[in-house]
């Protein structure tokens, strides 16, 4: 079911702007190279990152790259109506109006300085989305060819079933990790096998390096264990966790790291024994699976 549209490893640029480590026009340049150079061919954004202003930010740099369009793949996300200086809204919420939709892409295309989004995602569920109306949009989009996929993004099965009624969802993509793992258990992923729809997973080291607390004591515990036994990082070994699921997850990492970047892409030739895939969960959940 591996997805060879994007890259297995997807770079998220969350914090590649403002919203994190702000890199200048040389450094944003240098970091899209080194990314395609490990095989990571695939950018995930969303109009908000940065306050709507790194998707602009990422343009500049990639028509500065000299990289091929064609030989990478672009993700934005849509729908979401933030605060901040960028736009006049009293409160945050969603918007998933046709004309919304089609003028949020527009906006993307012209930032990114491309003529077409690789995929389209709605970047969370409102219970005001009607699949119609979102199908018209989706549709339009790609009939103009300024869309290729279009997918969700944090959508529990109903709510993917829902927007399918209206045009096809081809990816979710979801929060996921050893540390937040219940889409395994939920259906979400079941759902995703089902109907042929690939999972695109955000946050995939959870909260193993962010939290001290007795779950990721526990996980730290477990991964000292594995990591002589696979000559693996423990970013490594998280990340070949997922991995593993059945469901074919791609990983969005977050990292601006050169170094965390060559380790992510190294993850994938990692096969965990199965006992210990589980010794992870177990750890993780702090009791024996039932």
């Amino acid at each position: 079911m591996k997805n060879k549209k994007y890259s297995r490893i997807i770079a998220g640029t969350m914090t590649w702007g403002s919203w994190g480590k702000n890199l200048d026009l040389e450094l944003m340049v240098d970091l899209i190279h080194h990314c395609v150079s490990q095989g990571i061919h695939t950018f995930d954004h969303a109009d908000i990152y940065g306050g709507y202003t790194t998707e602009e930010a990422f343009g500049r740099a990639l028509s500065k790259s000299g990289i091929s369009r064609d030989s990478i793949q672009l993700i934005s996300k849509c729908g979401i109506q933030y605060i901040c200086e960028k736009r006049p809204n009293g409160i945050k919420h969603y918007d998933y109006r046709k004309s919304y939709i089609i003028g949020s892409v527009e906006e993307s295309l012209k930032n990114l300085q491309t003529e077409y989004l690789d995929l389209l995602l709605l970047h969370r569920p409102s219970p005001l989305m009607h699949p119609d109306e979102i199908g018209e949009a989706v549709e339009q989009l790609k009939t103009q060819g300024k869309i290729v996929d279009f997918g969700v993004s944090n959508f529990t099965p109903s709510q993917m079933q829902l927007i399918d009624s209206g045009t096809s969802v081809a990816v979710n993509q979801i929060e996921f990790s050893l540390t937040a793992h219940n889409a395994m258990h939920d259906g979400t992923l079941d759902h995703m096998i089902l109907h042929g729809i690939t999972p695109m997973a955000w946050s995939p080291l959870g909260t193993v390096f962010r939290e001290e607390n007795d779950q990721t004591h526990r996980i730290h515990q477990q991964l000292m264990e594995l990591m002589p036994k696979y000559n693996a990082t423990a970013d490594q070994l998280l990340l070949a966790w997922i991995l593993q699921h059945p469901s074919s997850i791609h990983p969005v990492i977050g990292t601006t790291g050169k170094d965390r970047i060559i380790n992510a892409v190294n993850a994938l030739k990692i096969e965990l024994e199965l006992e210990d895939w589980f010794s992870l969960l177990v750890a993780s959940q702090g009791h024996k699976v039932p």
